[in-house]
């Protein structure tokens, strides 16, 4: 299997048990990626708005359902900033709800997927998620794993 290596992940997740669940399945996932947690909305602006280019991180894993700044409106202001604007962001929410599947996509995730689905298949969806032509989100190796909303990703 063909990995990347190095990987710089960004996860911002308020739940405690998510972070551990996040951190454990890319621990067993072999990755060897450098994982950067911040637990509200209001540190990912804040981390946004301080970093320096060379640091950003490679891809950003988003609950959308995080108290005060909520990630939704990270995912809008990430698409406003310069260094954010073309990251690969991937909602992981417990949200299956329609109306936040197309917002999120509007405002531009580029893959919607359910927090159940993704720690029951623990380290097999970080090693599918970067198997394919991960930095431009073009996905071939999904095939049956997942809905496809206008050639969106959805793991519900």
């Amino acid at each position: 299997m063909n990995l990347p290596e190095n990987i710089r992940i960004l996860l911002a997740e308020d739940d405690e048990d998510d972070q551990l669940f996040f951190r454990q399945a890319l621990v067993d996932s072999r990755l060897g990626a450098e994982l950067t947690v911040l637990s509200d909305g209001e540190k990912l602006i804040a981390y946004m708005q301080n970093l320096a280019d060379a640091r950003a991180p490679d891809v950003i894993f988003l609950d959308l359902n995080m108290p005060g700044t909520d990630g939704k409106q990270c995912l809008r202001e990430s698409r406003r900033s310069e260094i954010f604007s073309d990251l690969p962001i991937i909602v992981l929410t417990t949200s299956n709800c329609p109306k936040d599947i197309e917002d999120a996509f509007r405002d531009g995730a580029n893959r919607y997927i359910s927090k159940l689905l993704f720690y029951n298949g623990t380290a097999k969806y970080f090693k599918l998620l970067f198997q394919y032509d991960w930095r431009n989100m073009r996905c071939d190796a999904f095939a049956g794993q997942f809905s496809l909303l206008d050639n969106r990703t959805v793991l519900l």
